[in-house]
């Protein structure tokens, strides 16, 4: 990994170490001799999230600046992080909202992703509840015991009438938690994308599943559409039922919990 950076960024190698990374890469800040400090990533998906972040960059948003990307390997640039702080909370919100006004031509991605061992189908579909229901629920069903995998299946038939049908396709961040954020004093950037074009109410109700938005974040990014209270526990299923699948019985009462949200 070292001579491989130390060929695309011009630069040797002086230290490396290993951070804490997600299921998909293996993580390092690294230094560099002359004086950089740079993070990056290895794994056989960092090419489709070198895309996404560039998707998202090309919106406005704010992300790392991607550095080199090629076989494998993913060089971003090092930013410094330090607790959010009211301006920080906004500017999350403003830079969300410059993503979120990104609309692409129907729902989907090009690239299907995945969280660790588990796929993510991202086909496109032109209706948005078809997607929701055949890409983000219905997929779960064959693998939970019948009761829950029966109210899955009944909510999953029933967002037709529950969900908008055409909603703006907005480029989404797709896995937005606030460990998938990083502040520095006043600024906020997106980071590890799950992307593809959907409902913008999907990264709101993640971003509230695993925590509560400082108020500054609302209004850095303004106003939401009427009723998202009651598609609030529809979106923050699919999350919920990534992480049982992935992580076990911890998670099985936090889905039954959204289903009852979500009458279902």
């Amino acid at each position: 990994m070292q001579a491989r950076v130390a060929q695309a960024l011009g630069s040797e190698v002086r230290s490396t170490q290993t951070l804490q990374g997600g299921d998909l890469s293996d993580v390092f800040r690294v230094d560099l001799s002359d004086g950089r400090s740079i993070l990056v990533k290895s794994g056989p998906l960092v090419g489709r999230e070198a895309r996404m972040l560039m998707a998202i960059r090309d919106t406005g948003a704010q992300v790392p600046a991607i550095l080199w990307s090629g076989d494998q390997l993913l060089c971003l640039e090092w930013l410094q992080e330090t607790r959010a702080a009211r301006a920080g909370w906004q500017a999350l919100g403003k830079t969300l909202h410059v993503l979120h006004a990104a609309a692409g031509r129907d729902y989907g991605w090009d690239e299907d992703y995945a969280f660790g061992l588990l796929k993510i189908d991202n086909r496109a579909c032109a209706d948005w509840p078809a997607f929701w229901a055949e890409r983000r629920l219905l997929p779960f069903v064959t693998d939970l015991a019948p009761p829950l995998a029966n109210r899955v299946e009944t909510l999953a038939m029933d967002v037709q009438n529950r969900l908008p049908k055409t909603p703006t396709p907005a480029l989404l961040h797709g896995d937005l938690w606030t460990g998938n954020t990083l502040f520095s004093g006043p600024h906020a950037w997106l980071i590890d994308p799950a992307s593809y074009h959907g409902d913008a109410e999907v990264d709101l109700a993640m971003l509230e599943l695993f925590g509560r938005p400082d108020v500054a974040f609302w209004e850095g990014y303004g106003k939401t559409m009427p009723g998202r209270e009651a598609r609030r526990p529809i979106y923050q299923l699919w999350p919920a039922l990534v992480h049982l699948s992935l992580f076990g019985p911890p998670y099985r009462a936090m889905v039954e919990r959204l289903l009852d949200q979500a009458g279902a």
